[in-house]
């Protein structure tokens, strides 16, 4: 019986192999517990056109993460807040805050878990900050921290 695995199994193979197994192996483990399917023409056109499916999503997005690269490369964010007594701000800047001013400034959505501070931000000034994008790409965003 051959099958098509969509999940890893060990000792038999990794996710989208084709293997040929004994038939109750194959009927009552692996397809019962939802490691494999019968490998049909009809299943394996399908398991391909999701594939492709797949593969063609991961470029657009590929395609999308590298524009925000760009525009992430030609902006300064600029960010105002209230300063104390000593020209030390209230409390830090958070990645919180600098996601929503991304947003309300350039209108480019960033999650706030993709941004890392090397330390916190906690006077004014300009500061670097490194974005994590997704698939390896990082960028690198120039951010002016001023007193109102």
């Amino acid at each position: 019986m051959k099958v098509l695995l969509i999940k890893d199994v060990k000792s038999l193979g990794k996710k989208g192999e084709i293997k040929e197994v004994k038939d109750g192996y194959g009927r009552n483990f692996l397809i019962g517990k939802g490691f494999a399917l019968h490998a049909t023409n009809e299943v394996m056109k399908k398991y391909e056109a999701e594939q492709k499916r797949k593969a063609k999503e991961e470029a657009e997005e590929l395609v999308r993460l590298k524009d925000i690269e760009e525009k992430l490369a030609d902006f300064k964010l600029t960010i105002k807040r209230k300063l104390g007594a000593n020209g030390s701000l209230f409390g830090a800047v958070t990645k919180d805050e600098i996601a929503q001013e991304m947003k309300n400034q350039k209108n480019i959505e960033i999650d706030k878990k993709t941004i890392e501070l090397a330390k916190a931000i906690k006077m004014t000034g300009d500061f670097e900050i490194s974005v994590k994008l997704g698939h390896g790409i990082h960028a690198k965003l120039d951010v002016q921290i001023v007193g109102e």
